[in-house]
């Protein structure tokens, strides 16, 4: 008999045995220390949870608790440490595993990398549906997508009524893997950390620019108030 436990994953409940709670541990731990140096070492992590937490959702099919079955097909999604330059496990459980394990091992070893419609909140306007679609279907320029809605407008009026159906129903990307899989790539450890730094260094940059411009305007404004201050100065001279 295996003693179970109530956790919670990504902001979701779920019911795991012993065995799989000690190596799902062992797992974060893991990637939590590989990217302890990150800036956005939380937030991937974060990210990390929610995504296997959605894959444990799939795998369970109505099964009330989390064994060592799903922890495997979930990592072999998402990535062993080893793969992305993190520490390996100390030991190899794949050994104890029996054939119908095995078998459900390879029958969920695979990763889905088919894409999802979801809102970009990178390139909205008003909710991120043109990015959205523009992302599913591989469209570089959001703008097509909105000049096209603006020119169906006039001929159908379709649109008017269908932004708002779209901003409604379909979900936001979110997190790190929301916006990989809008892209159709496959939502794995490394994948994620690489979208959480990016955004993170883009961030960043763009509060670098911001503070140049704002600096560059002060000067601009100093520099004219003395311009202006000079004729008084001479006068009291």
């Amino acid at each position: 008999m295996n003693e179970i436990l109530n956790v919670n994953l990504g902001g979701y409940p779920f019911t795991i045995d012993n065995d799989a709670y000690h190596h799902i541990n062992k797992y974060l731990s893991a990637i939590q220390r590989h990217f302890a140096d990150s800036d956005g070492c939380d937030e991937i992590l974060d990210d990390i949870e929610a995504r296997m937490a959605e894959l444990f959702t799939e795998y369970l099919q109505g099964k009330a608790i989390i064994t060592m079955k799903e922890l495997d097909a979930v990592i072999k999604v998402m990535g062993r440490p080893e793969d992305f330059g993190a520490e390996s496990y100390e030991e190899d459980y794949e050994e104890n595993f029996t054939e119908s394990q095995k078998s459900y091992k390879r029958r969920y070893s695979h990763i889905k990398t088919g894409k999802r419609f979801f809102r970009d909140p990178e390139e909205k306007v008003i909710g991120g549906v043109c990015g959205g679609i523009a992302a599913y279907f591989g469209i570089a320029n959001p703008m097509w997508i909105r000049l096209g809605f603006i020119g169906l407008i006039f001929f159908a009026g379709i649109p008017i009524l269908l932004y708002p159906i779209l901003w409604a129903i379909v979900p936001e990307a979110k997190t790190a893997g929301d916006k990989l899989k809008m892209k159709g790539e496959p939502a794995t450890v490394s994948n994620i950390a690489r979208t959480v730094e990016e955004e993170l260094n883009e961030l960043s940059s763009k509060i670098t620019e911001m503070s140049k411009d704002l600096g560059s305007k002060k000067k601009i404004i100093n520099r004219d108030y003395f311009r202006r201050e000079e004729p008084y100065r001479k006068g009291f001279l």
